[in-house]
C-alpha cells in the first residue's frame, strides 16, 4: 500500500499481521518491516501508531491477553453442562492452538518487552497467568456445583492444567496434539477431584 493511504483500523490490521508471522515463522522472524510487509503498508504506519517497536509488540500482547477475558467468560459460562474433562480439554486446546504459544516465545525471547510488561505486572507470565485464572474460575464454578470436590485445591489443579497445557503444544513442528492426548492430561489431573464420570 503507498505510503499517505489510511488504513481502516491500522492497529487491528498490523496486529494481525504479527499474529500471522508469530504462527507462521515464529517470534524470531517478527520485525517491524516484516509487520509492514505483511500488513501491506508502509514501514512508518507502524512508527504514527507506536513509539517503537517493542511499544508495538508490549501492546500487541496487552491485547492478545485481554481476548481470554471473553474466553473465560464463555468457559464459566459452561459449568453444569457438558463434561469438565470436555469443558476443559476444548479451552485448553482452543487457548494453546491460537496465538498464546507464539507470544510466551515472544516474551521469552525480548529482553525489553519483558521489562515493559514488568512494569504493569511484576510477576507471572503475560497469557499463562490470565489463563491459569481462567482455569481457576472455572473450576471453582464446578466446585460450587458439586462436580469437583469441595477440598480440592483450586490454584494448583488450574498451575498443572496450563503448565501442562502448554508443554503439549510448545515447540512442536508437526501437526498440535490430538484431542485425546489433551484430554488424557485433564483426566489424570483431575483424578482425584472430579465428581462425575470422565469417560
Amino acid at each position: 500500500m503507498p505510503t499517505g493511504v489510511a488504513l481502516r483500523d491500522a492497529r487491528e490490521q498490523l496486529f494481525d499481521a504479527a499474529e500471522r508471522i508469530l504462527l507462521r515463522d515464529g517470534p524470531n522472524a517478527l520485525t517491524s518491516r516484516a509487520v509492514t510487509t505483511e500488513a501491506g503498508c508502509a514501514k512508518g504506519v507502524l512508527h504514527r501508531h507506536f513509539t517503537d517497536f517493542d511499544a508495538f509488540l508490549t501492546e500487541l500482547v496487552r491485547d492478545r491477553t485481554g481476548r481470554i477475558d471473553s474466553e473465560a467468560a464463555a468457559l464459566c459460562a459452561s459449568a453444569g453442562s457438558g463434561s469438565v474433562a470436555g469443558n476443559l480439554t476444548g479451552a485448553l486446546t482452543a487457548l494453546f492452538e491460537s496465538v498464546a504459544v507464539a507470544i510466551i516465545g515472544l516474551i521469552t525471547a525480548r529482553d525489553e518487552l519483558r521489562a515493559r510488561l514488568r512494569r504493569d505486572r511484576p510477576s507471572g507470565v503475560p497469557v499463562l497467568t490470565e489463563a491459569t485464572a481462567m482455569i481457576a474460575s472455572y473450576l471453582t464454578a464446578e466446585r460450587e456445583l458439586g462436580r469437583i470436590a469441595a477440598d480440592a485445591d483450586i490454584d494448583t489443579l488450574a498451575l498443572t492444567l496450563i503448565g501442562s497445557g502448554h508443554l503439549l503444544f510448545a515447540g512442536r513442528e508437526t501437526a498440535p496434539p490430538k484431542a485425546a492426548d489433551v484430554r488424557k492430561v485433564v483426566t489424570t489431573v483431575l483424578a482425584g477431584v472430579a465428581r462425575e464420570p470422565q469417560s
